[in-house]
């Protein structure tokens, strides 16, 4: 709970306003990336080790603190939604977002531990999607309430602290 996938799922029902294909977008999203992550174990955590992966973290983090600074420039007519779509926008965010994030290592050390990668994909998503989808609407109607500028600054702040943190390896903490 409260972590970066609630704050992006938030972030997406904000910016997009459509909450349907954004729900889906993180359903088949987090279905590819616990699948994923089930099957491969814990090779790429054991390629890279804690410390590189802490460091790449750590600094994605920070990275999306400035990117959320950066003005909106997205209008309605905007053509790149209208190529990608909701969708597949939400789709590619969240499948990167849960790249080392704690429930795809949730999903690897349980797809180890139980080797039943069905069951357990199934199990992961259901509760991805408990934490998330009330997200969604909640960033929805902030969206008619809230304005963008504040909501960009607010989650600047929090994905810097989060990155700061994971650098100076608070992340037992969370």
């Amino acid at each position: 709970m409260g972590d970066k996938t609630q704050l992006l799922a938030m972030l997406l029902a904000v910016r997009f306003k459509r909450p349907l294909p954004i729900v889906l977008g993180i359903l088949v999203a987090t279905l590819v990336n616990h699948a994923a992550a089930g099957a491969v174990g814990g090779w790429v955590a054991s390629a890279l080790g804690p410390q590189v992966l802490r460091w790449v973290i750590g600094l994605s983090f920070i990275g999306m603190a400035l990117w959320m600074l950066v003005p909106d420039k997205l209008e309605e007519g905007d053509t790149r939604i209208a190529r990608y779509g909701v969708f597949v926008t939400t789709a590619i965010a969240f499948f990167l977002a849960e790249m080392g994030d704690k429930t795809q290592i949730a999903t690897v050390a349980l797809a180890a531990r139980y080797h039943d990668l069905v069951a357990v994909v199934a199990g992961t998503t259901l509760g991805m999607l408990i934490a998330d989808v009330p997200a969604v609407f909640v960033g929805d109607k902030l969206a008619k309430r809230v304005p963008m500028k504040l909501v960009h600054g607010i989650a600047a702040a929090i994905f810097l602290i989060l990155g700061l943190l994971t650098l100076l390896n608070a992340g037992h903490l969370f």
